[in-house]
């Protein structure tokens, strides 16, 4: 079952890595618009379409990547003093009560959504030159889908953590600096850091 797990973590991380590199292709795209908006004086209509469109794209195909890793919003000040069984708890009823539901409706509406974009062709009609929205909106369906399945995983994590009293592991990946491991891992104590920002004031004050 861990394994099963696991899988459908990397799953989830590989679909929201893949998209990730879609905010470098939005960072190109807009310092040349700017370029060539400012510069050459031969601004694109359609480029703003394109910019929602690639940044709606990397929001909703990260939702599976970023609930496997526990990274969604919740209210930690209640939440972190919880033992664990009362944190599996609680999630347990707001998945079922709220996840599922909404997320299952995302997807199925979302499927005829996009279905009908593509059998008409949709196109954008906020700038005259509106670039086709139908391959965005295919997303809905795709983002819900893995989305659902990592909840269902999540579901059973909760399940097991209620039984068993602890939270079952997850794939690693990379997690923000804890300050004080890295305090720790190269000897540096608040005190030579003190020290440090003292001697960077004086010599501000010098200059």
């Amino acid at each position: 079952m861990q394994k099963l797990f696991l899988t459908i973590d990397k799953i989830s991380t590989f679909v929201g890595q893949a998209f990730s590199w879609l905010i470098v292709s939005l960072t190109f795209m807009i310092s040349w618009e700017v370029f060539s908006r400012y510069v050459l004086d031969k601004p694109h209509s359609w480029a703003f379409d394109v910019m929602i469109m690639m940044y709606g794209t990397l929001f909703m195909m990260a939702g599976a990547y970023t609930l496997a890793k526990a990274g969604h919003v919740r209210g930690d000040v209640l939440y972190g003093f919880f033992e664990p069984r009362t944190q599996a708890t609680l999630d347990l009823i707001l998945y079922i009560l709220f996840f599922i539901p909404g997320v299952f409706a995302m997807t199925y509406a979302g499927y005829f959504f996009a279905a009908e974009s593509w059998s008409m062709n949709e196109h954008s009609s906020i700038t005259a030159e509106g670039p086709p929205i139908y391959p965005f909106k295919i997303m809905l369906p795709l983002a819900g889908a893995f989305l659902l399945l990592q909840g269902i995983v999540e579901i059973i994590r909760c399940v097991i953590c209620i039984q068993q009293g602890a939270w079952p592991s997850r794939a690693e990946d990379v997690e923000e600096v804890d300050v004080d491991k890295l305090k720790e891992m190269v000897h540096v104590k608040d005190e030579d850091i003190a020290k440090l920002d003292q001697f960077v004031v004086r010599q501000g004050s010098k200059t």
